[in-house]
């Protein structure tokens, strides 16, 4: 029994730990990373433009119009659906989408610029984030890293035109 209540006291101690220093962190974050592709600023643009089936995590995307605003929605492979509206658009050079999907534990947005460079492009994504959970917030500091999504998306788009994409920072 002493090691039952021992095994718990610990995961409750543990747990307590990741809340404090969860709510300790700051909500809001910016994170940024780039990426030099070998593809003109059009091919990609077009590809972080459009629909992101090319993602490998995506299952589905969908691109709405409605009220003259511009949406995406995209649906992972594990289902879960979150709602993108077009904040900016200056093509071939720039893009920027804000989470519209409201109620979820994160918001923010991402904000992509495309430099050409010899040979191909430099690509920026600046992610301005917020988390609201504190164990969220602690796992996307300590466990994940908060540009593990910044550069598997850039892996993606350099896999989706056929090369490596050589992630800076």
């Amino acid at each position: 029994m002493k090691i039952v209540l021992s095994v718990f006291g610990t995961l409750g101690l543990l747990v307590s730990v990741v809340v404090v220093i969860g709510l300790l962190l700051p909500t809001r974050h910016v994170a940024s990373r780039s990426a030099l592709i070998q593809a003109d600023p059009e091919r990609l643009f077009a590809l972080i433009s459009g629909s992101q089936a090319w993602r490998p995590e995506i299952k589905s995307c969908e691109l709405i119009q409605k009220d003259g605003r511009h949406f995406q929605r995209e649906t992972s492979r594990h289902g879960k659906t979150v709602l993108y509206e077009l904040q900016g658009n200056r093509p071939p050079l720039a893009i920027e989408r804000r989470i519209a999907t409201e109620n979820l534990p994160y918001g923010g947005k991402w904000s992509f610029t495309l430099e050409p460079v010899d040979g191909g492009t430099k690509v920026r994504i600046t992610e301005d984030g917020e988390v609201y959970n504190p164990v969220f917030r602690f796992v996307s500091r300590f466990v994940m890293g908060q540009t593990a999504t910044l550069d598997a998306y850039l892996k993606a788009l350099g896999k989706a035109v056929g090369q490596d994409a050589r992630i800076e920072n």
